[in-house]
């Protein structure tokens, strides 16, 4: 059995902490992505929108999930996300990124994910289903 078939309900993957978010981390994920919303990299603008500062593009902070099942993408890959957001990220902020094991079977483990900031507010909450080969 592999690393990430052994886990049982209850069990946590090893988390994750971002670098703080920083304007060049924004700027690079609208070139990739192609959200040019200036309200995540353009001060002025977001406060136009009512928002205290420039704010992390929610896929980027979905996106960034990833890497906790980086050690893990030779035994298997990320077969589903479902993600709601519940918190804006802003420049500064640092994001955990936790799983926990809900379920287990049949080569499929469902995680429940959230990422919280630095004051341990939820930012997302979802469940992953990590396939195993």
């Amino acid at each position: 059995m592999s690393a990430i078939a052994e886990k049982q309900a209850g069990d946590t993957l090893e988390a994750v902490t971002l670098p703080p978010v920083s304007r060049l981390d924004l700027i690079k994920y609208a070139g990739a992505s192609g959200d040019y919303n200036p309200i995540h990299t353009i001060d002025e603008e977001a406060e136009k929108a009512g928002l205290p500062g420039i704010i992390a593009h929610g896929m980027w902070t979905m996106g960034n999930l990833a890497k906790l099942f980086t050690p893990y993408y030779e035994e298997g890959f990320i077969e589903t996300y479902q993600i709601r957001f519940r918190g804006m990220v802003f420049l500064g902020d640092e994001v955990s990124l936790n799983a926990e094991v809900s379920e287990q079977n049949e080569g499929k483990i469902t995680f429940d994910v959230n990422a919280k900031n630095q004051k341990e507010e939820d930012v997302l909450k979802g469940k992953v289903v990590f396939k195993t080969y």
